[in-house]
Parts: C-alpha cells; structure tokens; sequence
C-alpha cells in the first residue's frame, strides 16, 4: 500500500471475511427475501437470521432492527417520521452530523425550529440544557459518539427528561458501533441509527433501531418490507455481511479497544513531542478509542491536509459529509476553540489495519510537514 490510512471515521476497508461472506450469501441466497418460494425462503432466513444476530448485539428485539441504506437513511427516517404534520422545536447539541443538521434545516419551513443544546469546552453536552427547552419540543437529536472529536456522550440525564416529558429522543450511534458497546435499551432511545461501513462492514447499508411501541412513518412508498417501515428489497448479502462484521466486533472488543487506544495514544504522544504546540481537541478521558482530533496553531488545515495527501497520509479536517466546506468545524466553533486551533484542526482516525511501525512513520513525516509549513 503506498499511503497510511487513518481516516477510518469517514470509512473503514471492509474485513476480507465479510466481503467473502457477501459474495457467498449473493451466490447461495440471492432470492427474493419476499418471494414464496425456496429461493425467497432461504434468502428470508438469512435475513431474519441477521436481524436476530444484529438486535442481540446491540440490546435490541428483532422486531425492533429495520434495515436501511446506511446512517444517513436511519436518521433521516427517525426525524421525518417523529416531526412529521407537527410544529414546534427540534433539540439537538451544536456541532452535530449533516446527517441530522442538514434534515432539521428541512423541516424549518414546515413550522419546527431548532433548539440548540450547548456544549463544554471539551465537547460534553451542558447539562443544564433543560433550561433551555421550550413547551412545544417535539424531537431531541444527538449523536452518542461524536465523528469529528470521538467525545462520548453521557446520555443518561438526557434520557431522563425525554422519558418524563415524553419526548422521543433519536440517537445516531454511526461512529460508536463497532467502536464502542452499545446497548438501544440501555441507552433508553426511542430510535438509534447505525452505518455498517464504520465497522468494517460493507456500504450502502445500515439499520435503525425503533423502540417496539413506536410506529415510524414511511419516507420510502413501496412494498411492505421491513414491517412497512422501509419499502424496498432487502439487501440480504450486505445485511449478513453487516451482522458478521458486528459480531467479529463483539467477539474481540475489548482486544481492538486496547489496540486502537494504544496506536491513538502512540501518534498523539509522538505528535505533541515533535510538533509542539499541538492542542488536542474534545474530552480525552471520554472518547472513541481511534480517534484525534489535534490542532498545530501557526498551520493552515487545508494546506496541511494537501501536503499530508501527497506525502501518501490519508486523513481529513472534519467530517467526510462536510467535505468541501471552507468553514471551520461547527464542533470546535460549538467548543469555543480559538481560531488558531480551529483553523489548524486535523482529525486522525485509526484503524485495526493499521500498525505501530505505521504510526511511527506517520509521526515523523506528519512532524515533518507541520516544522515545514510552519517556517513558509
């Protein structure tokens, strides 16, 4: 390979096992999950199969996984369907996906305004937010692990009050699963939106976890898949590739923790030693154990992210969404960052492919721009 990949929040390379294990369920049970016949029910029991694999992972019931095309979707349907025909506020933190941001700017001209839930220097939501919800929330919105800094939220006072208000709360768990344990009925969403491709799974699919009490409303018109949910033949052999890269999560996850923590923790340690001033940005005691997000004041990001791609290392300055933007990162303006530290923000993501002797590589060329750009 002729670059280093640390760019592995925007997406991870699938596992081998699991591209085998999508080219095998294409091959072997390629019928229509929908079909009444011995192609469609084979075909129907990977999926079911699956679902089962998936819920049980992830603390949920069956009947509550639906399959989506990815995150995106999830989160898209969860809102739409929450906020549809109804007026009134949309709570979510500053600094959240597009994923999210970008629907609720949607729906403003249908009636429903946003309400912004603020932030701690290091990422963590206020928990005073209370204070500033209205009488007419209908929606709150967060991300459990944030894609740009890796903070992990404390969702549990946030929980508290959607439950005594009743007011549903969508979680988009994109960047925590396969990073992290997530449990939907531990959490105590109402929904939770999931990306197979942020865990070594393959794209263009994902689910979205709806509490067993809640009925969504269809964005998608069509069949009756998905318990009407999601209209659309199901993607069985990327579902199954998705439940096998979950559970080859499951099945090592402290292991991959203690080894992306330790390759994370090795390129931060060498990067503050060789490039100082080097701040890093979010909750470093609460954070996605791959994750980076540093600053090199008297840098400019756009420039130190030309100049690491040509050199062969892969990484980005925010989200892979917002890719294109000039604008500093909603997360870190959200976190008052100083400009300097906004404008010079990178955001490095470790992968189980990568290695140590990786990382040290990575150090010295990274230290190497950063002196570089600095003196021109």
């Amino acid at each position: 390979m002729s670059f280093i990949y640390l760019d592995n929040n925007s997406t991870t390379p699938i596992d081998p096992e699991v591209l085998e294990e999508v080219q095998r369920v294409s091959l072997t049970a390629f019928g229509n999950p929908g079909s009444r016949h011995a192609a469609g029910r084979k075909a129907r029991q990977v999926l079911e199969d699956s679902r089962e694999a998936i819920a049980s992972m992830l603390g949920a019931l069956p009947s509550e996984v639906v399959f989506t095309s990815g995150g995106t979707e999830a989160s898209n349907l969860a809102i739409k369907s929450f906020t549809s025909g109804r007026t009134g506020s949309i709570a979510l933190p500053l600094g959240e996906h597009p994923a999210t941001v970008e629907v609720v700017k949607h729906l403003r001209p249908r009636g429903l305004k946003r309400v912004e839930i603020r932030l701690l220097p290091g990422g963590q939501i206020d928990q005073d937010f209370a204070a500033n919800f209205p009488d007419d929330l209908v929606l709150v919105t967060t991300l459990l692990a944030h894609n740009e800094t890796g903070t992990i939220q404390d969702l549990t006072r946030l929980a508290d009050y959607c439950q005594e208000h009743r007011v549903p709360m969508h979680v988009d768990a994109v960047q925590a699963v396969g990073k992290i344990p997530v449990d939907f009925h531990h959490l105590r969403a109402t929904t939770l939106s999931i990306g197979a491709h942020k865990f070594y799974g393959p794209r263009g699919v994902g689910a979205l976890l709806v509490k067993k009490e809640c009925k969504l409303l269809p964005q998608l018109r069509g069949g009756y898949q998905e318990s009407g949910h999601r209209a659309g033949t199901e993607p069985v052999a990327l579902i199954a590739g998705m439940a096998l890269a979950l559970r080859k999560w499951q099945l090592n996850a402290a292991g991959q923790q203690n080894y992306l923590s330790r390759l994370r923790d090795h390129l931060q340690s060498g990067l503050q030693q060789h490039c100082s001033p080097a701040v890093v940005n979010g909750d470093q005691a609460h954070r996605l154990p791959n994750t980076l997000n540093i600053s090199f004041p008297g840098c400019d990001a756009e420039a130190l992210l030309v100049a690491l791609d040509l050199a062969g290392i892969c990484c980005s300055h925010g989200s892979a969404c917002a890719s294109g933007s000039s604008e500093p990162s909603p997360i870190l303006l959200a976190m008052g960052c100083e400009a300097a530290v906004y404008h010079s923000a990178i955001r490095f993501s470790v992968g189980t492919q990568n290695t140590l002797q990786e990382i040290t590589h990575a150090i010295q060329t990274i230290s190497e721009i950063v002196r570089r750009l600095r003196t021109t």
